[in-house]
């Protein structure tokens, strides 16, 4: 354990606050440099991947004897900003069983977890099939980092190590976002006969949208997840106090379960507007597609899962927990590519907030369940 909870600490005190989040930041490009050369004093073929600059990906493979099964662990580099942090965020600390610092829970206790593992399952004895161990840029923001390394990597099974407090998580929501543009007419603060107030005129789609939200909660419920939600993100619109607003511009945010593609939202969305227009003289409006991705569900019998799940009961004493989660992952990128996956991951708290910290004993198990799944699997 002193080899694991030492390459979690060298994790913790690089800086990779990715800079989609925080223009100007870090990004990943050291601790990328870090990963790549562990990984290679291990014995792995490293590949870095950097299509965007400054924004690099590393994948190192143990190349397996030959007709064994391959799985790739992936993880995110990159953390969220480290302003407001509670203390040093790069300096890690230990307490209490419990090592503070950003990016302990989130994630690079899954990624010293999944590198550790996968370093210890190879050295062990040769595998029939490749291990490959994916050190992903961007997750936090438009995952540019598993995307790319899908462009060149395949695996016949995956586990994102994103944290999971021991718990088989099997599906997550996706998201869309939408711009709805809405048109008014600019005058003068004094000529109602001439304005039209894009801003009020969007209060009426602002009132259908918490309606739609309703009908969502009273609609079918995924068993894991519930059901999809609905909200307004943004709004902007006006010039001055003293002027109709010409436009305003409502971003709407679309969370998805299973089943509901963006073509059903996009749809729904613009039955909700249309009904509106319908209803409000002079509404007029643009719906504009953002960015969107679909939400994740496992397969709860393929081999991947039944093999962790295997292994988490035999070190946890008890079956795991399967479980969803409603934020969304690289793993329904993986899912996309026709990879099944699942994510598993360490226990803690503090993801995105002021004080973090992972419960290193939950760290060790972590490393052994993988340990065990990669020796199975791959053999």
């Amino acid at each position: 354990m002193p080899d694991l909870v030492e390459l979690l600490a060298r994790l913790v005190a690089i800086d990779s606050v990715n800079p989609g989040l925080v223009p100007g930041a870090a990004g990943e490009s050291e601790i990328a440099d870090f990963c790549g050369s562990w990984l290679a004093d291990r014995g792995f073929e490293v590949t870095r991947l950097e299509k965007n600059a400054g924004r690099p990906s590393i994948v190192g493979v143990a190349r397996g004897t030959g007709g064994g099964r391959s799985l790739m662990l992936n993880g995110h580099l990159g953390t969220v900003s480290v302003a407001g942090y509670d203390g040093d965020p790069l300096d890690p600390q230990i307490r209490d069983g419990k090592m503070f610092g950003r990016g302990t829970f989130d994630m690079k206790g899954g990624i010293a977890a999944m590198m550790f593992a996968a370093a210890r399952a190879t050295a062990a004895g040769p595998l029939r099939g490749d291990v490959l161990v994916a050190c992903v840029a961007d997750e936090e923001h438009d995952s540019l980092g598993t995307e790319e390394v899908l462009e060149s990597f395949t695996a016949g099974a995956a586990i994102v190590t994103e944290p999971s407090n021991l718990e088989v998580t099997l599906a997550h929501k996706g998201f869309a976002w939408f711009d709805v543009d809405i048109e008014g007419r600019a005058a003068h603060g004094s000529r109602a006969d001439l304005g039209i107030d894009a801003t009020v005129k969007a209060g009426h789609f602002l009132v259908a949208l918490e309606e739609l939200g309703r009908r969502l909660a009273e609609g079918p419920a995924h068993p894991l997840l519930g059901t999809g939600t609905v909200h307004a993100g943004v709004i902007q619109g006006g010039d001055g106090p003293s002027t109709y607003p010409s436009s305003c511009r409502v971003t709407v945010e679309r969370r998805t379960v299973p089943g509901e593609t963006i073509e059903v939202v996009e749809g729904e969305l613009a039955g909700v507007l249309e009904a509106v227009a319908a209803a409000v003289p002079d509404f007029r409006y643009r719906l504009v597609r953002g960015l969107n991705r679909g939400p994740f569900q496992a397969d709860p019998e393929a081999v991947i899962v039944r093999t962790l799940s295997r292994h988490a009961e035999k070190a946890l004493g008890q079956a795991p927990t399967v479980r969803a989660e409603l934020f969304w992952t690289d793993a329904a990128l993986l899912d996309q590519a026709g990879i099944p996956a699942l994510l598993f991951g360490v226990s803690g708290e503090g993801a995105h907030a002021a004080t973090e910290w992972v419960d290193l004993a939950s760290l060790q198990q972590v490393a052994d369940i993988l340990t065990g799944t990669i020796a199975e699997f791959c053999s």
